[in-house]
């Protein structure tokens, strides 16, 4: 299913350790970072658990204005 999809269907896909960024949506708000601590959906998709620097745990489904940014991976995870 998911080899035939076209950009404007592309699907999120996140793992646990992952960062999340959502930009801020008017000027003068700042980007907001977590951290992904769990991921609910199937094959990685949301919703994510996201804890933020803030404390506060959230579980999300990220709009357009978030994006994933995957952790470093070493060779012995692969």
């Amino acid at each position: 299913m998911y080899d035939t999809l076209t950009v404007e269907e592309a699907v999120m896909e996140a793992t646990t350790g992952d960062q999340i960024r959502i930009h801020g949506n008017c000027v003068g708000h700042p980007d907001k970072d977590g951290e992904i601590v769990e991921v609910r959906g199937t094959r990685g998709e949301p919703p994510y658990l996201v804890r933020f620097a803030d404390g506060q745990t959230r579980l999300m489904f990220p709009g357009p204005d978030a994006v994933i940014i995957p952790q470093q991976r070493t060779d012995s995870e692969s």
